[in-house]
């Protein structure tokens, strides 16, 4: 192993650290942009196009504000995860339901970009670590690589819920053991933490997507039937408290140097 200090290792991390409340939100954004993608383009009857094409307009607006802060900034932050949610969503549902692609096609696709994004990043960094996002390059292939995990995440638990036809509560409890059983593993064999973050990051979608699912949709649809809006809502109220939370507890992370194996 050798250790190397890099300049552009320097100066304030542009994301959160991996804690609990971490962890909490992206769940909650996920869900949300699950509940709040069917809400737009069916509640409100934008259609699918319309749909996607105004929230991308939201989400370049947002990405630059946040692309602008130079260091991780609560609010802005976590609203460019729910925009990417709900645009990572919506990018797979056009790509299956108006232009026919197969969900096995979608999950392929978005798993080999995902992982030529992983390449190109490494390759261009050494370094894959959320620990050291520290320049505008970095911060864009971090956003690249969560809008790719959304799309993936989207593809995959649609694939498992209605291909396989297993249903959102078993779906959202395949992926809830996955994921639990990728801590154990963290914990109990020292996994390297940078591969097992972006597993559990891409399976937090599905699982989250599930639930949404499971608590919105019709009860003739294996849903619960609370409905899109309500279920927006709820998840929406989380997401401010536990934003509000951070912005009063976060200091910055200064990142002094980096070690790259």
């Amino acid at each position: 192993m050798s250790h190397a200090i890099t300049p552009s290792g320097s100066g304030l991390n542009r994301v959160p650290r991996v804690t609990a409340d971490f962890w909490l939100i992206k769940l909650m954004a996920v869900t949300m942009g699950e509940t709040a993608a069917d809400y737009l383009a069916v509640n409100l009857g934008l259609g699918l196009t319309t749909t996607s094409l105004l929230m991308a307009a939201v989400l370049v607006a947002v990405m630059a504000l946040q692309l602008a802060q130079k260091r991780y900034v609560p609010w802005t932050y976590w609203s460019a995860v729910v925009l990417v949610s709900v645009v990572g969503t919506l990018i797979t549902d056009n790509l299956v339901d108006n232009f026919g692609v197969a969900l096995q096609t979608t999950a392929i696709v978005f798993s080999v970009m995902l992982a030529a994004t992983f390449v190109w990043w490494y390759r261009s960094e050494g370094t894959l670590s959320i620990h050291a996002v520290t320049t505008n390059r970095r911060e864009a292939f971090y956003w690249l690589a969560i809008l790719l995990t959304f799309a993936l995440g989207t593809a995959v638990g649609d694939l498992v819920a209605e291909v396989f036809g297993l249903g959102y509560l078993t779906t959202g409890v395949i992926f809830g053991a996955i994921i639990a059983a990728i801590a154990g593993a963290y914990y109990a064999l020292r996994l390297d933490g940078i591969p097992t973050f972006w597993l559990v990051y891409i399976l937090t979608r599905p699982l989250g997507a599930s639930f949404g699912d499971l608590l919105s949709q019709p009860t003739e649809y294996g849903g619960m039937g609370l409905g899109t809006t309500y279920t927006s809502l709820v998840f929406l109220a989380v997401i401010v408290a536990t934003v509000s939370y951070m912005s009063f507890t976060y200091r910055p992370e200064v990142v002094q140097a980096e070690h790259v194996s």
